[in-house]
């Protein structure tokens, strides 16, 4: 999903959030945009705090709209 939207035209990658779980966050949750994130990898996603794996993310959003959520 998240390859498919930075890919695709009719996407604007800049405008996805994506919720995640993060032990070093208060509250267990941190959240980035699309435009945080440096790489999609085969297993997780890059950001320039770390390599945040899929299996952590809880929720997508793109604009308004909830993509997926966990």
């Amino acid at each position: 999903m998240l390859n498919k939207i930075k890919w695709h035209n009719d996407y604007d990658f800049d405008r996805i959030r994506i919720y995640y779980t993060s032990r070093g966050r208060e509250g267990g949750i941190a959240a980035v945009s699309g435009g945080e994130v440096k790489e999609l990898g085969k297993h997780f996603f890059a950001t320039s705090e770390g390599m945040i794996p899929y299996h952590r993310i809880k929720k997508v959003e793109y604009g308004e709209e909830v993509l997926f959520e966990a």
